[in-house]
């Protein structure tokens, strides 16, 4: 049917087709049915069907009075789950955290531990001291109830300041108004959801809240829109608001106080060893899941700057793991959400950051400079909800399965491997659900092609094939009924915009091309997870390919594919979510879809199945190798960056005047140089894309580094900065002519190379090996300079403090 149906009511839909019916939440303040997205018409009322008191001042005051009188739905009053916003609420939700045994207990145990600590000391009298005396155990018992007290005023104030205050459903009824009005002003397209999604969430939180068991949503993080967005749906449909855990660092004056009375927890970014604040954030989680509260945390931590998933962060996600699996809850709902835009606002900002510009602290000023979106376009956001499930039926089953093991996992081991294995399942289920938009097809097409630009008929036709090939792997296209792919593209190329996409004038066709070739990663990014397999496969191939020759120079044997391909999953494991099912599993059946799609021609023995050759099918070649370069541009940039990672760390490689150890080098120092060797590479031509100059990539590199022994680092508990330094089996060997292209982290290097694309400047393999370790000479070198200056300030402060010493002893 494709006709769309609108209701200012929740909506039932039992049609057969292929997609479930969208709900679209627009700025008039519908939630509207469509069974195949929005056509042109629902488009124009979204756009326009905002009341303003300019326009419409009296339908502008009526929608106001509306949703502060809390009339129909506004009111909150019926919605599914525990009661909230209602007067006391964050005195309730005090008292339970307070009086938490566990609170209480360390609360004890800390009190106990001050107090031996302060008779040891001499502070309670001698008598404490030496553990005697008729009046000992009383001084003890009245110090160590002071320390409680004392402690419990603590907890006091740090309750107050973390837990969301859930008190006023007038507060709450504006909150929302303000909320919609700013979300659907900037995203002009709406707000959209799978029906069939949100009904069969809606039937789950019923259960679950006749049950008193919270539900856990769990979304991907790209932008502070992603927890907007989120409320805003579950208020719109009557479900009760999660308590978002947040950051402290968006706890500034106003905004934090609004922020945390309509649902944010804060809390520290790091913890460090403070027991009782790690206590009670734990108190918090337990009591909000004991009481059937629901919560939301981005399993990612932090928001992705690059555009795709990052690995999953198990800080908070292990507190309500704990919870479930200690027995103190009975179990929990988890949700994975994704959300994905046309476009994030906070691109422009990421670009700088990931440059190596220091991340700006979050202000007022900066909040109210957000009231710009207001005259922004940036088109649709779309929400999906992956099926719920239960944790403690995961628990459960993870146990089951881990006691089947030859060998017995302690406590520690299984719940870390317990943790680690929620967090995967939460990403990979996020990427089964997420929608790939418009923007993201039409930024992964230009950044995929080898052309300076792309005619609007190519661009369209690519548009229409990546579509197809994002639907074969499982993936889901936003959908816009039955609109022509040439109207989706132009609005895809409107909400861009000209600083990222351009278009050459005077021409007999509209040619397209990047303008921004970094922001447009972002985009392409959000595609790249499911085409990763294809990609590492391609990319191991190239090594082959690239050296040219006939077809029969251009094949590689399976053991070497199988290498190569090994090497880069590895090098990536910190870069994508790879299926669990094993190397092997995932490699053949890889191999066996691009058979089938006739990308690869493969040979295999005559007597068995087993594969011995892979190499491009005729047919492939014919078509200009169109879906093997897509394959190879999609991941071309990672390599490239995993290649600059490597490549710097030869800048560690100490001058010929250090003999001994060398010393160990601020590790942020090091990979700001590292972003400064990356740029000069790029504008000399030896690297290929600017993208691959990024903080995130470089510190994914070097953590596998560290894994890998090549780098050893040292942080210290205290502020001080980390260092690092290069093992002695990785340093390169110094010659009198400079850093010798020979070594495990050269040949570590040139691996990576390998499947490197091939660029005019890098084909003459003796002039790269030259230029680029001499440029590592030379950009490395403030960094040796910066160390000869840090030790002979410790070597003067040694010989100062030898000098005060011998001065006193001469005083005495």
């Amino acid at each position: 049917m494709a006709s769309k149906k609108k209701n200012r009511k929740r909506s039932s839909s039992t049609s057969t087709a292929e997609q479930a019916p969208d709900l679209s939440i627009t700025a008039s303040d519908q939630v509207s049915l469509h069974t195949a997205g929005y056509n042109e018409d629902s488009e124009r009322r979204i756009i326009h069907g905002m009341a303003r008191f300019r326009s419409s001042p009296l339908d502008f005051i009526r929608e106001v009075s509306l949703h502060f009188s809390g009339t129909g739905w506004r009111s909150f009053d019926d919605h599914i789950g525990q009661p909230q916003y209602y007067p006391g609420f964050s005195e309730d939700m005090k008292a339970r955290v307070l009086s938490s045994p566990m609170l209480v207990a360390k609360v004890r145990e800390l009190a106990e531990k001050r107090v031996e600590v302060e008779a040891k000391e001499g502070l309670l009298g001698e008598e404490a001291q030496h553990g005697g005396g008729v009046g000992e155990k009383d001084r003890r018992l009245k110090r160590r109830v002071q320390i409680e007290e004392s402690l419990m005023e603590v907890s006091d104030a740090w309750t107050d300041n973390m837990i969301c205050k859930m008190d006023s459903k007038r507060f709450i009824r504006g909150a929302y108004y303000f909320a919609t009005q700013l979300l659907t002003r900037a995203y002009h397209q709406g707000v959209h959801v799978s029906s069939e999604e949100v009904l069969r969430l809606r039937a789950v939180a019923e259960k679950a809240a006749k049950d008193k068991h919270s539900i856990i949503f769990l979304p991907c993080h790209r932008s502070h829109v992603d927890y907007v967005s989120l409320q805003v749906i579950c208020y719109r449909l009557g479900l009760a608001l999660p308590t978002v855990v947040s950051g402290d660092n968006l706890n500034f004056p106003v905004v934090g106080s609004f922020l945390q009375h309509a649902g944010a927890m804060w809390i520290r970014r790091s913890f460090g060893d403070d027991q009782l604040y790690i206590t009670l954030v734990q108190a918090y989680i337990d009591t909000l899941l004991q009481t059937g509260y629901n919560l939301e945390c981005f399993v990612e931590g932090g928001r992705s700057r690059t555009g795709k998933l990052l690995p999953p962060k198990f800080g908070i996600l292990s507190y309500m793991l704990e919870s479930v699996a200690s027995g103190r809850v009975d179990d929990a709902i988890i949700c994975p959400v994704s959300t994905q835009y046309d476009k994030v606002i906070e691109v422009d900002s990421y670009i700088s950051e990931l440059l190596g510009q220091p991340k700006p602290k979050e202000n007022f000023m900066d909040f109210l400079s957000a009231s710009s979106v207001l005259s922004l376009k940036l088109g649709r956001v779309d929400v999906r909800f992956h099926e719920p499930w239960s944790l403690r039926t995961f628990i459960n089953q993870q146990r089951e399965r881990f006691s089947k093991l030859p060998q017995q996992l302690d406590t520690k081991e299984d719940r870390l491997r317990l943790l680690q294995t929620l967090g995967y399942k939460v990403l990979s289920e996020i990427n089964d659900v997420s929608v790939v938009m418009p923007t993201a097809l039409v930024g992964t097409v230009l950044l995929t092609l080898r052309g300076r630009g792309v005619g609007k008929s190519e661009l369209i036709r690519r548009v229409e094939w990546l579509s197809e090939r994002v639907r074969a792997q499982g993936g889901r296209v936003a959908h816009f009924g039955n609109l022509p792919t040439s109207v989706v593209v132009d609005r895809a190329l409107e909400v861009l915009g000209p600083s990222l996409v351009g278009l050459v004038p005077g021409l007999p066709e509209d040619t397209f091309y990047a303008v921004d070739r970094f922001q447009l990663s972002f985009y392409r990014n959000m595609t790249i997870h499911l085409f990763i397999l294809q990609s590492l496969v391609s990319v191991a191939l190239y090594t082959t390919v690239k050296q040219g020759g006939g077809p029969e120079n251009q094949r590689i044997t399976y053991t070497d594919l199988h290498a190569q391909v090994h090497f880069l999953s590895q090098l990536f494991r910190g870069e994508f979510i790879f299926p669990t099912e094993g190397l092997d599993h995932n490699l053949n059946k890889t191999l066996d879809g691009l058979e089938a799609d006739n990308v690869i021609k493969i040979t295999r023995s005559e007597n068995s199945a087993t594969i011995q050759w892979v190499e491009l099918s005729d047919s492939e070649r014919e078509t200009g190798r169109e879906n093997f370069d897509f394959y190879c541009f999609l991941i071309w940039p990672f390599i490239e960056a995993a290649w600059l990672g490597a490549m710097s760390l030869m800048m560690l490689t100490p001058p010929l005047t250090h003999t001994q150890t060398a010393p160990w080098l601020e590790l942020k120092k090091v990979q700001d140089r590292a972003q400064l060797f990356g740029k000069t590479l790029y504008h000399q031509g030896d690297l290929s894309y600017f993208e691959a100059v990024n903080k995130e990539a470089l510190k994914v590199a070097y953590n596998i580094g560290e894994e890998a022994g090549m780098l050893i680092v040292s942080r210290p508990k205290d502020k001080s900065p980390a260092t690092i330094r290069l093992s002695d089996a990785w340093v390169p060997v110094r010659g009198s002519k400079g850093i010798v292209a020979d070594g495990p982290l050269w040949r570590f290097a040139e691996r990576i190379s390998a499947s490197r694309r091939e660029g005019k400047n890098r084909r003459d393999g003796a002039t790269v090996q030259s230029r680029v370790l001499a440029l590592a000479d030379v950009v490395g070198k403030g960094l040796w300079e910066d160390a000869a200056v840090f030790e002979g300030g410790k070597e003067d402060g040694k010989r100062g403090r030898k000098g005060r010493s011998r001065g006193g002893m001469a005083m005495l």
